[in-house]
């Protein structure tokens, strides 16, 4: 037995000298060299390769300017590679870790700018499919995600772009909720619609979409019978949009609710 023994030893010995040696190219690199090198393979769409390169310059020189970077740098680079979990989580760990680095300004915008195009189209989205089996998670991330930059960075270069994006994501998330009101209002579930009316207009006061989310809460409320609720919105409707198309029958009969 000992000399069989012998003979698989001395053959596993021979096999890894007859293997050939596994050379990383980036062993004696410095900090910035992985840095460098990094940020041109990003510049040649490379993202994958310049992942591996942030994330060996973070292993291996995991303090310092360098560092950080490249951790700024590998948000971008998962974005660009559609990878858009791993890029928020990329931005989050940022944001923990260094939360008064100078440019976490960038890295709020990118969580928001990966969430956004998530859920890009949405507008579109709502003239072609129901509202009600699509999520608006991402919508309301990317939403929440400019506030606070807007918020804590209001003289960010990136405030101004923010603002517009939270403007459309509002109205859009808004009209989602209106949506899904209309959706219960029409299976005759006319609590739960006035309810989606009102967190619409708690959340977004400011929304176009909430002329018919008021419209919805009157004509629910009429239904259920609750005709001092139903008065308190028709009053409000009028307030807030005098010229509302769908005010032009008022005061005869309930035509002008039939507007479906």
């Amino acid at each position: 037995m000992r000399p069989i023994i012998s003979l698989l030893v001395a053959a596993a010995v021979a096999s890894c000298v007859l293997l050939p040696e596994v050379i990383d190219e980036t062993r004696n690199w410095s900090a910035s060299q992985l840095y460098s090198e990094g940020k041109e393979e990003v510049a040649s769409a490379n993202y994958e390769r310049a992942i591996q390169l942030f994330e060996t310059l973070e292993a291996r020189y995991p303090y310092g300017r360098y560092a950080q970077q490249a951790q700024i740098e590998t948000v971008y680079a998962y974005y660009k590679s559609d990878e858009p979990a791993l890029a928020i989580a990329a931005a989050d760990r940022f944001i923990k870790l260094h939360p008064n680095h100078p440019n976490v300004d960038y890295v709020y915008y990118m969580k928001g700018l990966v969430n956004f195009n998530e859920d890009l189209g949405y507008p579109a989205f709502i003239s072609r499919q129901d509202l009600t089996e699509r999520d608006p998670k991402a919508a309301r991330d990317s939403f929440f995600a400019f506030k606070e930059l807007v918020t804590r960075y209001p003289e960010s270069r990136y405030a101004p772009d923010s603002e517009a994006r939270m403007r459309y994501l509002l109205n859009a998330l808004a009209a989602h909720e209106v949506h899904v009101a209309r959706y219960y209002f029409r299976r005759g579930a006319y609590i739960a619609a006035a309810n989606r009316v009102q967190y619409a207009l708690t959340q977004y006061p400011q929304a176009p979409t909430n002329e018919e989310g008021l419209l919805i809460m009157v004509k629910s409320y009429d239904a259920l019978g609750m005709t001092q609720l139903r008065d308190d919105a028709e009053r409000v409707l009028k307030h807030n949009f005098p010229e509302s198309r769908f005010l032009s029958g008022a005061g005869e009969s309930d035509s002008w609710w039939k507007f479906w």
